[in-house]
C-alpha cells in the first residue's frame, strides 16, 4: 500500500471514529434534554428550567471530586472579584456590628474619603433603604454600595457627637483589593511579609514591600501563608521564582487528558540570597502550597508550621453563556520532588474529604507531630541536601508547631463568636479617637505605650458579656484574659494605623511567628534543619 493510500485510509478511520464519538455524545446529550422537556410538561408540579439545569450540572460534578464545581453568576462574580486585584465601590473598609454598618477604615484617595466619610461613621441608609438595624447580611449591604465606576450613590451617615444624619452623595470608582496584609520589620535584619491569597496583583505587590523592606536593612525574611487558601496558579509561580535560581523546576501538572506541563524559575528573583522562612497551617491550600513546596524541595527555605490543606487539583474554568461557570478539575499538582499536593479522597465518600480537618484534630494531629505517620512509600528526598520529606497530601512542614490552645476558653469563644470584642474596641475608638490620635502620632508609640489594662474596656467586656446572658466563668477569664487585651490593643491598631499594625501586635501570640524569628537569628539551627 503507498503512502497516500495509507494517508487516505488513517483520515478514514479518524472520521469513523469521530462520527461514533459525536453520535454516542448525541445520544447522551438527546437524553439530557429529553429528560428536561419531559419534566418541564408533563411534570405534576411547576418547575423552574434554570434550576433543573444547574441542579443537572451541579449532580454530574458532585460525583467527580472535592473541587469540581458550578458557581451561578452571582458567585462567579463574588469568586473572581477578590482575585482581580479590583472593584468598583465606593472604597471603605467596615465591620457589620449590632445590625450597623461601621466604618473602620476609609481607602485613602477614594470616593469616600474624598466626599469627607471618616473611620468611625456608621452608615445607616443607601439610596432608599434603610439597613441599620433590619437584620440585612452583608452582601446584600456590599451589593447596594458597590455599582459601575461613575454611578452615584446616597448615603446617610451617623456620625458621634453630630445630632442630624449627615448626607453624601459619593460617584463609585475604581477600588485595589489587596493581598498583602501586613510587610514590616521584624528585628533590625529581618522582614515579615503576611500574603492573604495569590490574586493578579500579589506578585507585584511582594516586589514592592521586598524593595521597601529592603531599603530598612531587610536580610532574611519571614514569609506568612498560614490561612492563605490559594489563588492563581500563575502568580504561585511569580511568587516563587522570587525566591529560586534560575532554571529550578518550580510545580508542573498531569491529567489523564493533559499532558506533563512544567513551570521553571528565571534569574529575576528579588530574593534568591538570605534566610528564609515559610509559615503555614491547615488552612494553607494549593497556591500556598505550591510556593512551600518548591522552596522545600529546593531546601531554599524553612518551613514551620502544620501540615497545610492538601488542595492540588487544578481546576479549569469554563465560562457559561448566562456568565455562570464551571470549574471543572483537569489535572494535579506536583512539587519538584514529585509529591503530589493533593490528599486522598473517595469519589463515592466525598463527604469524609470535607471532614478532614476535624479528623486532623480529632487524632491530635493539630496538637503533636507523633500522631502523624507516614509509609515509606511517601518518603522524598530534596533535590539540594537530600533531606527526607513526605508525600501524601499536603506539605509537611519542617518544623511543627502545636495548635496553642492554652488561652482559648469557652469564655472567649462565646464573647468572639458574640462580636463583643469588635465591638468593645469600636465603642473605645467612638469614646476616645482624638484622645488617641493625638497621644500616638507613630506606631511605635502606641506600641510601647498603650495598654489595654489601664482602661476600662475589660470591665465593658465582662458587662456586655453578662448583656448577652454568657455566663461568667472567673478561670476562663483568667486564663484568657492577656489574649483579649491583645487582640483589643491589635484592633484598636488596625482602626488607628493599617491591617500591618494589627499583625505587628497580634503576632506576640502566633507560636510559629515566634518560633520562626528564633530560627532565622539562629545560623546553626537554620542550617541544620536545611540539611547543610
Amino acid at each position: 500500500m503507498n503512502t497516500r493510500a495509507i494517508i487516505v485510509v488513517t483520515m478514514l478511520l479518524f472520521l469513523a471514529i469521530a462520527t461514533i464519538f459525536a453520535q454516542r455524545t448525541n445520544v447522551q446529550a438527546r437524553k439530557l434534554q429529553l429528560a428536561l422537556y419531559a419534566i418541564e410538561r408533563l411534570y405534576v408540579d411547576t418547575t423552574s428550567e434554570v434550576k433543573l439545569v444547574e441542579d443537572a450540572i451541579t449532580g454530574m460534578l458532585d460525583n467527580l471530586d472535592p473541587h469540581s464545581t458550578y458557581m451561578d453568576p452571582e458567585e462567579t462574580r463574588e469568586m473572581n472579584e477578590p482575585l482581580q486585584g479590583n472593584f468598583d465601590g465606593i472604597g471603605i473598609q467596615f465591620n457589620l456590628l449590632t445590625d450597623t454598618v461601621y466604618v473602620i477604615q476609609v481607602i485613602p484617595g477614594g470616593p469616600s474619603e474624598k466626599v469627607g466619610l471618616i473611620a468611625g461613621d456608621r452608615i445607616v441608609q443607601v439610596n432608599d433603604t434603610v439597613i441599620a438595624g433590619v437584620k440585612m447580611r452583608t452582601n446584600e449591604i456590599m451589593r447596594r454600595l458597590r455599582g459601575p465606576k461613575g454611578t452615584e450613590v446616597r448615603v446617610k451617615v451617623k456620625r458621634k457627637d453630630v445630632p442630624e444624619l449627615l448626607d453624601f452623595k459619593i460617584t463609585r470608582g475604581k477600588i485595589p483589593v489587596y493581598s498583602l496584609d501586613a510587610a514590616y520589620m521584624a528585628d533590625k535584619h529581618t522582614g515579615y511579609i503576611k500574603l492573604n491569597r495569590f490574586a493578579a496583583s500579589s506578585a507585584d505587590e511582594f516586589r514592592e514591600a521586598i524593595t521597601r523592606l529592603k531599603k530598612e536593612g531587610m536580610r532574611d525574611l519571614i514569609l506568612d501563608l498560614q490561612g492563605n487558601g490559594g489563588g492563581y496558579l500563575n502568580i504561585a509561580i511569580d511568587l516563587a521564582d522570587e525566591f529560586l535560581d534560575a532554571n529550578k523546576l518550580i510545580v508542573y501538572t498531569r491529567g489523564s487528558k493533559m499532558p506533563r506541563e512544567e513551570a521553571v524559575s528565571t534569574a529575576r528573583g528579588d530574593f534568591e540570597k538570605g534566610r528564609l522562612v515559610v509559615l503555614v497551617d491547615e488552612s494553607s491550600a494549593s497556591a500556598s502550597e505550591i510556593v512551600s513546596g518548591a522552596i522545600q524541595d529546593w531546601d531554599r527555605g524553612v518551613i514551620v508550621g502544620r501540615r497545610t490543606f492538601g488542595k492540588g487539583l487544578v481546576q479549569k474554568p469554563i465560562p457559561l453563556p448566562d456568565g455562570s461557570m464551571i470549574r471543572l478539575t483537569v489535572s494535579r499538582y506536583y512539587t519538584p520532588t514529585g509529591r503530589c499536593i493533593q490528599k486522598p479522597y473517595d469519589s463515592e465518600h466525598l463527604e469524609d474529604y470535607h471532614r478532614d480537618l476535624i479528623e486532623r484534630y480529632n487524632r491530635g494531629e493539630l496538637m503533636s507531630a507523633d500522631s502523624i505517620h507516614f509509609p515509606d512509600s511517601l518518603q522524598y528526598n530534596t533535590l539540594t541536601t537530600q533531606r527526607t520529606v513526605y508525600g501524601g497530601g499536603g506539605i509537611m512542614p519542617d518544623v511543627f508547631i502545636p495548635v496553642d490552645t492554652s488561652r482559648y476558653t469557652d469564655y472567649h469563644r462565646k464573647i468572639v463568636a458574640a462580636g463583643i470584642v469588635n465591638r468593645i474596641s469600636m465603642n473605645y475608638l467612638d469614646e476616645h479617637r482624638a484622645e488617641l490620635t493625638g497621644a500616638y502620632k507613630k506606631f511605635s508609640a502606641y506600641e510601647r505605650d498603650f495598654h489595654v489594662k489601664d482602661t476600662d474596656m475589660m470591665a465593658s467586656l465582662r458587662t456586655m458579656a453578662d448583656e448577652e446572658d454568657i455566663p461568667f466563668d472567673e478561670a476562663q477569664y483568667t486564663r484568657s484574659r492577656p489574649l483579649i487585651e491583645l487582640q483589643l490593643k491589635a484592633l484598636i491598631a488596625r482602626d488607628l494605623f493599617d491591617m500591618a499594625e494589627y499583625f505587628h501586635i497580634i503576632n506576640a501570640d502566633n507560636s510559629s511567628y515566634q518560633k520562626a524569628l528564633e530560627i532565622i537569628n539562629d545560623n546553626e539551627t537554620y542550617q541544620r534543619l536545611l540539611g547543610e
